[in-house]
């Protein structure tokens, strides 16, 4: 996507800075690789330049939650423009993202891209239903989102 990203490897440190991101296609051959990032993967794609296609990915639809129709409802109630397919979606870039409330489904990877996109909506407050979903696989997420953004994460059952 053009992220300008480093890592050293010596010290583990990783450097992002601040970029212009670029659509992409996701293929079925890169779906078993990415099946957990999918979800922030498209809220990136959401605020990229082009449209991002994501195909071949139907197994997403037996995770925690259905993950294609969980992200895309997900991206939309943020403003963004996605188109829902049998076995992915395809995200129009460019939105301007909003605060907004959010259903997670009870889904960890769909809570976290929430957040993520909640930091950079406008002005305003996002709240996440079912925040607590989060806990499954990274308890300290949304401190460590607060430490990177200065943003606040709500959440609307926790």
């Amino acid at each position: 996507m053009g992220a300008d990203i480093d890592f050293d490897v010596t010290t583990g440190t990783l450097t992002v800075r601040s970029s212009r991101l670029r659509a992409v296609e996701i293929t079925a051959e890169d779906v078993p690789g990415i099946v957990d990032e999918v979800p922030v993967l498209a809220m990136a794609a959401a605020v990229a330049e082009g449209t991002t296609v994501v195909s071949g990915a139907a197994e997403l639809r037996a995770k925690e939650s259905d993950r294609i129709a969980s992200t895309a409802a997900m991206l939309r109630v943020f403003g963004a423009q996605v188109t829902e397919a049998e076995n992915g979606m395809v995200i129009e870039g460019g939105a301007r993202l909003r605060p907004a409330r959010v259903d997670s489904y009870g889904d960890h990877q769909i809570a976290m891209a929430a957040a993520v996109a909640g930091a950079c909506a406008t002005e305003g407050t996002t709240v996440i239903d079912g925040w607590d979903s989060v806990a499954t696989s990274y308890p300290g997420f949304a401190q460590h989102l607060v430490q990177l953004t200065g943003t606040t994460a709500a959440a609307g059952d926790a």
